[in-house]
């Protein structure tokens, strides 16, 4: 399989490494200065770019007829738009906030411990997410992810970075959001946690990756699974994962 790697950065050449490892081709490495020269020649296209780049990179993949993973946070105002136009060209794309296998394991983990918790309402939501100081986004769109899947599932409406002025439940509003604590430390891949707490007692889910492996093998196996198909997707199919 011939991919062109729209974005090379520390993820784009941990995913470089992996795809030759299983096997396939580079035919382009694109930096934010690059051109787009040699992704004709692509069977497949994976953006880990910037969210300044990654609706170019997309629309020039789905406008040429190349199969294309995003795995690029933080530019999902335009996610629809992007839907939309491989609909129009008949093509092939999927969008994850993340490519771990694991951590698309403990999404649906996540999905359901929300629904057991949803009418225990003396329980309070929050979440913590943890990256390297150079990841631009925040909080994190697997951080995004997992508080939507709350969301989906229990009353609350949104999620919010604000520390909640008291942990007062009789505030409304406050009490519809779930806060998320977004730090930046040096060397730290992902670290991502749910917590349940209420007076008597916690309950916390928590995925912490080691290495950057893990996003970078699911991008190719998620690649590998896109070539010869048609339609937006999610890690959800490429897995065959159901929420019970």
């Amino acid at each position: 399989m011939k991919i062109a790697l729209l974005g090379y950065g520390k993820m784009g050449k941990v995913i470089e490494r992996i795809a030759l490892e299983r096997g396939h081709e580079i035919v382009l490495k694109k930096d934010h200065d690059n051109t787009f020269e040699g992704l004709l020649n692509a069977d497949v296209a994976i953006d880990f770019s910037v969210p300044d780049s990654a609706v170019g990179n997309i629309s020039e993949c789905l406008n040429n007829g190349i199969p294309v993973i995003s795995g690029t946070t933080g530019w999902l105002a335009d996610y629809p738009k992007m839907v939309q136009l491989c609909e129009e060209k008949n093509g092939s794309f999927i969008y994850a906030s993340n490519f771990s296998l694991g951590v698309n394991v403990f999404f649906e983990l996540n999905e359901y411990l929300a629904k057991m918790m949803a009418n225990l309402k003396q329980y309070k939501v929050s979440m913590e997410e943890i990256h390297h100081t150079q990841k631009l986004d925040a909080p994190s769109g697997t951080a995004i992810t997992l508080a939507e899947g709350v969301i989906k599932h229990t009353d609350y409406a949104n999620w919010t970075l604000e520390t909640p002025i008291s942990n007062d439940s009789s505030n409304s509003e406050q009490a519809k959001q779930i806060h998320i604590e977004a730090k930046r430390i040096e060397n730290v891949p992902g670290t991502h946690s749910i917590f349940y707490d209420s007076e008597v007692d916690q309950i916390e889910i928590k995925h912490t990756a080691h290495s950057r492996e893990g996003f970078a093998l699911g991008a190719v196996v998620a690649a590998e699974w896109l070539v010869g198909k048609k339609g937006v997707f999610t890690m959800k199919d490429v897995l065959g994962l159901t929420s019970k």
